[in-house]
């Protein structure tokens, strides 16, 4: 078993989740430990849906371009409908963990499969319960996992972005 951390920050919008990414990705930060999660779009008159092109997502609607180059610099992705909050886009690390709690059924204490994925992931309950609440107010997460030094070097630069909160959790144990 590896020990990992996980750092969580809150974005009121989309374009600082992106420069957010943006910014752990040219710190080093390794991609594959990076997720976004957040809403597609708001509900409205104009058709919004996605779809592939071979190796590529390609996104329309109110945020497209910001899923679609996402999509690019994550790993794998994955769009929920989630009764409460609504859809909901999870790119990179947390993905397989989403769909691997809706494939086994997991329920813990009543969380939603990105509730599980996160519980799953070292992330306390009460925190889910609070990343939970933020999505559905249309905040987006960008988290990072990984041993403790890279999840301190990620908080570091976080916590220099417009960031609502910024969360470490520690001793996240991982196979």
């Amino acid at each position: 078993m590896t020990e990992l951390n996980a750092v969580v920050a809150l974005f009121d919008d989309h374009q600082s989740a992106e420069v957010a990414v943006k910014k752990l990705a040219a710190h080093g930060i390794d991609l594959k430990h990076l997720s976004v999660v957040g809403k597609g779009y708001h509900t409205d008159e104009k058709v919004v849906g996605f779809y592939n092109t071979g190796d590529r997502i390609k996104f329309w609607g109110g945020r497209g371009a910001f899923w679609g180059g996402l999509w690019g610099w994550l790993f794998g992705g994955v769009f929920l409908l989630v009764p409460g909050t609504g859809s909901l886009f999870v790119l990179g690390y947390l993905a397989a963990m989403v769909v691997s709690a809706v494939e086994g059924a997991v329920v813990v204490g009543g969380l939603s499969a990105l509730g599980a994925a996160l519980y799953s992931s070292g992330i306390p309950k009460d925190s889910v319960l609070n990343y939970e609440t933020a999505l559905k107010t249309d905040k987006f997460l960008v988290t990072a996992h990984g041993p403790a030094e890279e999840i301190a070097q990620a908080r570091s630069i976080l916590g220099t972005m417009n960031a609502t909160s910024v969360n470490v959790h520690e001793s996240a144990l991982a196979a």
